[in-house]
Parts: C-alpha cells; structure tokens; sequence
C-alpha cells in the first residue's frame, strides 16, 4: 500500500495544470468519464455522497474548491437507501470515485482492498483523537470519520407549551406516552397531532429500521458489556414495540397508510405544524430553518424507550460516515483528493459549509464550532452528566437485515397485532444472525 510520504515525492516532482468545474449529482450515469482529463489539468476528485439531505451544500462546496484551486471536484449523491449498490456500480466503471463512505467496521469489510492508507495524512493529523479512525493494522488507517451527529425526537416547543407542556416535563418514556398521548386525546381542540408520520418509504424508513432499532440494540449491549455480537437476543424489544407504537398511534397519519409516506412528508408535517415531535437529527436543522421554524422553538430530547436509566440519558451521537480513499485511483487524483479533504476540515469556507450547512460536528483541530441548536443541545445534556447513547447500529449485519426489518415494521404498522409482532421480533433476532453468518463466512 502506497505511503503518504512516498506520494508526495512522486506528485513533487511535475507541476500541475488544473482547470475544471463541480459537477452535480445527475452525473452518476456519466461518471465513467476520464475526470479532470480536459485542458490537461492533472490530479481530479470525484466523491461519493452517502448524504441526500446535505447533496446542496457539498456540491456548492465543490464549487468553491474548483473555483479557489482550479481542481475538479465532482459530487454524486446516491440515492437514499441505495448508497452499497451505486458504490458497487460506480466502483466498477472506469472513473470510479476517489473518495467514498462506509459507516463503520461492518461497512468496511467490503471495501478494505480499497483503502489508501490515510495514517499520518495532513487530514488523519487534524483528528482530534485516534478514535475516529479505522485502523486495520499498526500504522494503516483505512477510514476516518468526518462528522459527529446526534439525534433524538425533535420538538417544536412552541406547540408543545399550547399544549400545556415544558420540555422538562419529559424526562422517560412513560412522561413521553403522557404528553402524547392526551395531545391525541385533544388533536381535534389543538389542531396539531403528537408525532409526524413514521413513515416507511426508502427516504424515510431508516429511521426506524436503523436509528430506532439502534435503542434496544444499545441497551442489550450495555447489560452485556459488549460492543457488537453475532447473536442479537432481542432483550429489549418490548421497549421498540412500545415506542413504536407510541410513533404509530398518536400521529398524523394512521398505520394503515404509512408504508407510502415519506421523508419530505414528515419533515413538511413538522414545519408546518402538524405535530409537536419529529424522530430525527441533527442534521435536519438548516432544513428546518430554512423552512421558517426558528431556533428558539425547537429542541431535541433523548429516544426514551422506558429502558436503562432514563434519568441520566442523553442525546444518540456518533457517526456512520467514514471517509475512505479510493487506492485503485491514480497518485494524481489521490493527492487531489487527500488536498481536497484537507482543505474541508481546516478552511474557513469548508468548516464553515460543514459546521453550519451540513449540521455537523467536525472532529478536527482546526475545525468550526457548529451553531446547530441541536448539537448544542447534545453538548449541555453531556455537560451536565448525561450519557450520550452511542451508535450501535453500525454493528448490524447487512443492509438486507435492515430492509428485513424494515418491511416486518411496515406490516405491523398497518396492522398491529401480535402475530405480526412476532415477525418483526423474527427479523430482528432470527435474521441477525442469517445475516451475520452469510457476511462472515
């Protein structure tokens, strides 16, 4: 595997000629292109966006890269729920990308072979700590994590108090069924529902399949004192039913019709006051600013599944998004593409654009404190002593395992019963370790 240092010898000793332009994400069925190739410019980026929802941002952040260094930078971005297969697609074509994403140890398994070394990069060296990185060898960094989020229930607090409630008033699970579960009995009088649509279309069902499913995963880990298994148990699936029920019952949308709905759908709910929690993160807050909700009316709150000590609970934060250096491409574009990256988490426009835009939360030395009230929110719960429930769901086995578990929600949503309970608890348990065998051996 090429070193850092060795590329650097080898790119030091031609000048390059860079010209070129950003691209957008309906490139996809173009990339198999020779980037960067016209005017004889030398050394070209072409990154993979997991992020439908941040798309905008990167691609004017590429602009402004191209437009300041004179660097092509193209940004595709899959579509949502679709991120393995473009990868396996666009990895396959001549012009395949110089930086991609996995979302942990699980995600890099595929993509190892990969991996251009990062370790003792400019980029690697502005971490903030080792843990952010993937290593798989002793001075091999294969991924890093670009951004720290958080998410929770999203609450607009504006409707909440018309509804006679403070966000102090929900401290656990059984003061959440509470609170929404007499804003429902009073929809009619308030106009408003408790919770936006749990929607199971592609855009909107991850939250639920992968983001809520992360919650018993977290608190079985936790009473097991491990960080990932072969074999999940299932403890804590009484606490999913019951949230989810909580998601599926007092909302603006009944069960029966929530397999169409989908992310736009929650999300345009919320803005325009349909209901007073929305299950998201941190990432959604420009979004919602942008819409017309202000800062001051909006807050997040732990996931409270009546699990654990709910007390001392705080926000869900860490990352699934790890960038990984394509090594297949050649030393040109991986020098372009390590300057590139480098210039996102120590420039002002590039903090910036990651910081405010894109809602994140930088790991890096020189990086821009983000305004997200959200992520400001997760830093006072921490501060005060809460205990920021981590991401375990980058431990689940495969994709198929997610969508598995996502279409046995799906049917439960539009009806409830025990037997079809039953098949959701198959998918989480039974499913699991199918899954995990057919990835490990």
């Amino acid at each position: 595997m090429k070193k850092w240092q060795n590329l650097v010898a080898v790119c030091a000793m031609s000048v390059s000629v860079l010209a070129g332009c950003s691209s957008t994400s309906s490139d996809a069925a173009d990339s198999n292109g020779e980037a960067g190739a016209a005017d004889g410019a030398k050394g070209s980026v072409y990154y993979l966006n997991f992020k439908p929802e941040q798309d905008e941002a990167w691609q004017n952040l590429a602009k402004k890269y191209t437009e300041e260094t004179g660097v092509d930078v193209k940004v595709v971005t899959a579509a949502s729920g679709n991120y393995e297969t473009t990868l396996m697609s666009e990895m396959g074509k001549s012009g395949a990308p110089t930086l991609f994403q996995v979302n942990g140890p699980v995600g890099l398994k595929n993509w190892e072979d990969y991996a251009y070394n990062l370790y003792d990069t400019p980029v690697f060296n502005q971490l903030t700590s080792d843990a952010y990185a993937l290593f798989v060898g002793k001075d091999d960094v294969a991924a890093i994590a670009y951004c720290i989020e958080s998410y929770g229930i999203i609450v607009n607090t504006t409707l909440l108090d018309k509804a006679g409630y403070k966000v102090e008033d929900i401290q656990s699970f059984e003061d959440l069924k509470k609170v929404a579960d007499d804003i429902t009995a009073r929809k009619d009088e308030l106009n408003f529902s408790a919770f936006t649509s749990a929607g199971m279309d592609g855009s909107s069902d991850w939250r639920f399949k992968a983001h809520l499913a992360n919650m018993p995963i977290y608190f079985e880990y936790q009473e097991d004192g491990i960080t990932d298994t072969d074999a999940i148990k299932g403890t804590y699936l009484d606490n999913y039913r019951d949230i989810f029920d909580l998601y599926i019952t007092d909302s603006t949308t009944p069960g029966k019709d929530l397999a169409a709905k989908t992310g736009d759908d929650s999300r345009n709910e919320f803005i325009s006051g349909e209901a007073v929690f929305y299950q998201n993160g941190s990432w959604e807050y420009n979004e919602l600013i942008k819409n017309g909700l202000k800062s001051e009316e909006i807050t997040m709150i732990p996931v409270y599944i009546g699990a654990g000590d709910e007390a001392n609970q705080g926000l869900t934060t860490g990352t699934e998004n790890y960038w990984v250096v394509n090594k297949e491409a050649s030393e040109e574009d991986i020098q372009a593409t390590l300057d590139f990256m480098n210039w996102c988490v120590t420039s002002e426009e590039g903090t910036t654009a990651m910081a405010d835009e894109m809602g994140f939360v930088i790991p890096f030395k020189d990086a821009k404190p983000s305004e997200n009230v959200f992520v400001l929110e997760d830093v006072k719960l921490t501060e005060e002593g809460k205990t920021p429930v981590s991401w375990n769901f980058t431990t689940m086995p495969s994709e198929e395992w997610k969508n598995a578990l996502g279409s046995a929600l799906t049917a439960y949503a539009a009806d409830p019963t025990d037997a079809n309970w039953e098949e959701v608890e198959k998918a989480f348990v039974e499913n699991w370790k199918t899954e995990y065998d057919l990835a490990n051996n």
